[in-house]
């Protein structure tokens, strides 16, 4: 069982082919956790262990491996790079002290290498940047390092520079000289030794005043530094090779922050907070931070970041606000898709648990006397969609209960039945994150599905005031049917809730109030059908203001068909339009696209609201635009921007829908109506 202090909680973050499971690789065998240098290539890889891993040749979700070395366990977390994948990368984050940015000598700065620094930073997280594949050819390093710094801030500062012939690296914390086709190794000690030292008021007044800082006193203060974010340092390895990885094990080992050497983590209960110091002794606290399933036996794994108190298999766990305990049973130690059993988690380790099935992604597990919540960071809203059907009849409920697991797996990944379109609806975060989805919903659930584009949730209104009248009249030999409805419509202001005001506006008893449920049921049956091209209505005010009804033949189900008449008649004159939704985008791309998108943008028949710029040569375009015109563009903006383009979005409003669009609708719903009769 670790001690808390001597436990390093590491996250490794970096866009997708940067080499960060290479890295991972790397460190397990050089610390002899492995006896052979898992390739992910070669499928030998020990934390791209699920066959759609291998398969693609990429992270698809975090994975926890953890080593030993220099008397400190190093729990690493291995994460997917893909901007489709994101999901499992922020949430490992919540599970780490510090935040391993790796940047491939090749590509550079990536599009998720900007926000996975921005993200680290926010959550208040140590930084080191790792620039791996150092060995490829024709790279300038020095302008590398310099957009590094732009981008990120002049406290990225290397920690140690490629030798010569690039077969080893001079540390540039120890040592001021040195050949280095980088950059001047005594500049580097200097950048470095000022930047670390400005995290005490003391040295740097010694170092100012001209005294000479002994390098011991100086390593004592990298933590705190590192800590404070008065440096980022920058080392380089060639993961393959194993070049400079035993100094990067060496810095995550003796300069990285132990759970206790962080802010204790704040429990927020109503306006106030709590703080949860990493102490063993301490009442137990800790957060899920992922999901697994097992592919082979579909066995639960929860993921657990223990803040404080020590976890057994004897703990009565409780999670969230939930009154009754649950039996953790065995505490395992995950390491890769192994997971021994351990004595215990304590304070400030990672464990896992296998078969707790209350437990969810954020939940909070505690002994049954906590109140409050812990924040996990904020994840992107999955926009991208696909409509589902089964490929073989009866699998419905099969397939509800794969997707439920998928859930839980990926918080990026969303289930939707749209009562509006009745389809049942997956969202992602691009095309390639529910293809994946889907694949895994096929192997370990044998549960094929067809796919289409889902239907545009439209909605139909009124723009301008009109009375409709019905009578409803049935004679059948017996009893009859009877009821007369007169009523007025009028828009109400866009996006109104409730969608209809409805009044009761009869005087003098034309019809008794008995029967105003039942025209109110029928107008709300077409206020879910709509008059135009079979979309829900909103938006409207219906005032009921006479009628006529008899003694015998008046029933509830004349007056329900009398009001739904009434209303039709009304709407028709009521000059009836489509709504569409309009999404709120935030387009990030190189600056060099940003005409083309912009022009892109205009001929959706979007508006650009604005730009901001960010450093290293992107910008966010910031628009609104028909939803309708924007379901396929994840492919789009990856073939005009090379891939570097990324986006969000989310509702916005409804707006209506110009003519020439409103007749393509409208002909394509009569298309379906007469298909189906």
């Amino acid at each position: 069982m670790a001690d808390t202090g001597n436990i390093r909680n590491i996250v490794l973050l970096g866009h997708g082919g940067s080499g960060k499971t290479s890295l991972a690789e790397a460190m397990l065998f050089k610390t002899g956790t492995t006896s052979r240098l898992g390739s992910v290539d070669e499928k030998t890889s020990v934390c791209d262990y699920y066959d759609e891993e291998k398969e693609h040749q990429h992270s698809i979700g975090s994975a926890l491996v953890h080593i030993e070395h220099a008397g400190k366990q190093l729990n690493i977390l291995d994460t997917p790079g893909y901007p489709d994948f994101i999901g499992p990368s922020i949430t490992a984050l919540a599970a780490a002290e510090t935040a391993v940015i790796v940047i491939s000598a090749a590509a550079g700065i990536e599009t998720n290498t900007r926000k996975f620094c921005q993200m680290a930073e926010i959550a208040g997280k140590s930084r080191i940047i790792v620039i791996n594949k150092m060995d490829v050819d024709n790279v300038d390093f020095g302008e590398l390092i310099g957009l590094i710094q732009e981008t990120f801030g002049s406290q990225c500062r290397c920690a140690n520079l490629p030798s010569a012939d690039r077969n080893s690296v001079i540390d540039c914390m120890t040592q001021d000289s040195g050949d280095s086709p980088v950059m001047d190794v005594a500049q580097a000690h200097t950048d470095l030794v000022e930047s670390v030292i400005e995290a005490d008021d003391d040295l740097m007044e010694a170092y100012l005043g001209g005294e000479e800082v002994a390098a011991d006193k100086i390593q004592s203060v990298f933590m705190k530094a590192l800590v404070t974010g008065t440096v980022i340092p920058i080392f380089f390895t060639d993961s393959r090779a194993q070049i400079g990885v035993p100094e990067l094990l060496d810095a995550l080992a003796n300069s990285t922050p132990s759970p206790a050497d962080v802010a204790p983590v704040t429990v927020k209960e109503g306006d106030t907070g709590r703080e949860w110091t990493a102490d063993p002794q301490g009442p137990l606290l800790g957060q899920v931070f992922r999901v697994a399933f097992d592919p082979k036996t579909n066995m639960k794994y929860s993921m657990i970041r223990i803040f404080s108190g020590t976890l057994t298999s004897e703990t009565n766990l409780h999670y969230d606000h939930e009154k009754k305990g649950v039996r953790p049973g065995h505490i395992l130690k995950s390491q890769g898709n192994e997971n021994p059993e351990i004595p215990a988690g304590v304070a400030g380790d990672i464990v896992t648990l296998a078969k707790v099935d209350e437990l969810k992604t954020g939940s909070i597990i505690h002994e049954g006397a906590f109140q409050g919540t812990v924040d996990m960071p904020p994840l992107p809203r999955p926009m991208f969609s696909l409509a589902l059907e089964p490929a073989t009849r009866g699998d419905e409920q099969k397939i509800g209960g794969a997707l439920e697991k998928l859930c839980e797996e990926d918080l990026c990944f969303r289930v939707e039945r749209d009562h509006q379109t009745k389809e049942l609806v997956i969202y992602g975060l691009g095309e390639l994150h529910l293809r994946v989805m889907l694949e895994k919903m096929e192997k370990r659930f044998t549960l094929k599905v067809t796919t289409k584009e889902p239907k545009i949730p439209y909605k139909e209104t009124i723009s301008t005031k009109s009375e409709g009248h019905y009578r409803h009249k049935k004679q059948s030999g017996g009893a009859g049917q009877f009821g007369e409805v007169y009523l007025r419509v009028e828009p109400a202001d866009r996006d109104s809730d409730p969608s209809l005001d409805f009044s009761w506006d009869i005087f003098g008893g034309s019809i008794p109030g008995q029967y105003e449920i039942a025209i109110l049921k029928g107008v709300k049956d077409v206020m879910a059908s709509g008059v135009v091209a079979g979309f829900p209505l909103q938006d409207v005010k219906v005032s009921i203001y006479d009628g006529k009804h008899h003694p015998v033949d008046s029933k509830e189900v004349a007056f329900r068909a009398a009001g739904k008449g009434a209303f039709v008649d009304a709407l028709q004159k009521a000059r009836p339009v489509l709504l569409e939704p309009i999404v709120h985008m935030e387009v990030t791309v190189p600056t060099d696209n940003m005409g083309d998108i912009t022009g892109d943008l205009a001929s959706k028949r979007g508006r650009v609201q604005g730009q901001d710029m960010l450093a290293g040569g992107f910008i966010v375009i910031k628009a609104q635009v028909p939803l309708s015109e924007v379901t396929q563009y994840n492919s789009q903006l990856k073939s005009v921007t090379g891939g570097q383009g990324s986006y969000s979005m989310e509702l916005s409003h409804y707006e209506q829908v110009p003519g020439n669009v409103q007749q393509q609708v409208i002909s394509q719903y009569a298309k379906e109506k007469a298909e189906k009769h």
